[in-house]
Order: C-alpha cells, then sequence, then structure tokens
C-alpha cells in the first residue's frame, strides 16, 4: 500500500511537471494561454502558490486514481503509451465536468477568460492530458513490481 502512495505522489509530480511544461512550451509556439494555476487562483481567491500547489495536489490525486481504480481495468491494453492516453482522456473528461462544479462551489467571478479559439484551448487541453496520462503510466511500476514487494 505504501508503496502505492509513494508511486503516486512521485508519477504525479512528474507528469503534473510535465504537463505544465507543455502548456507553456505551447502558448509560446502560438497555442492559447492556459494555466489551470492561475484559473484555480481565480476561482479560489488564492495567492498564486496556492493555484501552484492545488494544480500538484490535483495531479498527484489523478494518478492514484489510475493506481488504485483504473490500473486494473487499464491493464487490458498490452501497450502502456496507449493505456496511458486513454487514462489522459478519463483524465481530461473528468476535469470538464469537475471544473464547472469547482467554479459553481467557489464562484468563478475572478477566473481569468479564456483567451484564444475554444476549439484550440480544447484541442490544446486534451493534448496535456493524453500527455499526462502517459507519463503517469510510464513512470509507475508495473502491478507485478507491486505484488512482488509487497510478498518480500
Amino acid at each position: 500500500m505504501q508503496t502505492k502512495i509513494k508511486q503516486s505522489v512521485i508519477s504525479g509530480i512528474i507528469a503534473t511537471t510535465v504537463m505544465s511544461l507543455l502548456m507553456m512550451l505551447g502558448g509560446a509556439m502560438g497555442m492559447p494561454k492556459m494555466s489551470p494555476p492561475d484559473m484555480l487562483t481565480g476561482m479560489m481567491g488564492v495567492p498564486v502558490a496556492i493555484g501552484w500547489a492545488l494544480h500538484f495536489i490535483i495531479g498527484i490525486l489523478f494518478a492514484a486514481s489510475y493506481i488504485f481504480l483504473f490500473s486494473h481495468w487499464l491493464n487490458k491494453i498490452s501497450n502502456r503509451a496507449i493505456r496511458g492516453a486513454v487514462f489522459g482522456i478519463i483524465a481530461f473528461i473528468v476535469a470538464q465536468i469537475s471544473f464547472p462544479i469547482m467554479g459553481a462551489m467557489f464562484g468563478n467571478a475572478a477566473m481569468p477568460q479564456p483567451q484564444g479559439s475554444p476549439a484550440l484551448m480544447m484541442i490544446g487541453s486534451v493534448m496535456g492530458h493524453i500527455v499526462f496520462g502517459m507519463v503517469v503510466v510510464l513512470t509507475i511500476r508495473p502491478a507485478s513490481s507491486f505484488t512482488k514487494q509487497i510478498l518480500r
């Protein structure tokens, strides 16, 4: 159990870092600027450092959801990169459902207004979440490693 928690934290931090860097590079290459920490900051009325912390906590929770909930179901997909892409799409869908709920809970009057094409923002978000899912799956040890470690 402790190994799964540790893997959730490590893979969540790595995947969130990669996704955040991808978002920053995308903005520099002409994609619409997307910043979940800024969105969280505006929505909740907290300092930007808290927005970044929440962004990473959410990433860790998504990684934990893969390890504890989705890995057994998605292990039917033998290719780890494709498994990660499928998980990334699941994470994207959950984020799309969760964000309006959070906005309703905290009020989203101060949330930054989207700048740029909504279609490009959606494509960028899907791509970011797919990369996130792939990094999560590729950075955790396969389930058989967990079993071997518990049996030692």
